[in-house]
């Protein structure tokens, strides 16, 4: 097991596109829809994989590209650490006084040092100012435990 580490920054009105931050359905919809539903469907389905678009499930990082991944580490503790070092680098650009607390940020990355030893996936994101969006997330590696069957990307 090992985890790997994505970290996305850009503007909030591109961060809501939701359609490109959800994999699309498995199933193509019927010939009979519409053919703005054949396109979208077609659309998403090319773009998600491709979109360096922070994923809505944390566990869809793993179909990104590999260039997106920040870095990979075998010990949660390592990767809580890198989550830990981005948090207090972008602090003093978030939005809320809550999102720059030094004594919050160290609990989530405790949180966090926990949640992937376990093996889970964290994910946290916090408003920058212009408005822009932060996400950082660490996803757990072969397997993991959401969705075992994705490959690792570096693999």
């Amino acid at each position: 097991m090992h985890h790997h580490g994505y970290l996305w920054t850009g503007p909030k009105e591109r961060f809501d596109q939701e359609a490109l931050r959800r994999p699309p359905y498995p199933e193509p919809p019927p010939a009979e829809s519409g053919p703005e539903l054949i396109q979208r469907h077609r659309e998403v389905a090319a773009e998600f994989p491709i979109s360096d678009l922070p994923p809505l499930e944390t566990v869809y990082w793993l179909v990104k590209p590999r260039s997106l991944v920040r870095g990979t580490w075998d010990e949660a503790k390592e990767a809580a650490s890198w989550l830990g070092e981005r948090l207090a680098e972008y602090a003093s650009r978030c939005a809320s006084e809550r999102d720059q607390d030094a004594t919050r940020l160290a609990q989530l990355v405790n949180a966090a040092a926990e949640q992937l030893h376990s093996g889970g996936d964290v994910s946290y994101g916090c408003y920058l100012e212009r408005p822009s969006y932060l996400s950082l997330a660490v996803v757990t590696c072969s397997p993991n435990r959401a969705i075992p069957e994705l490959a690792c990307p570096i693999m």
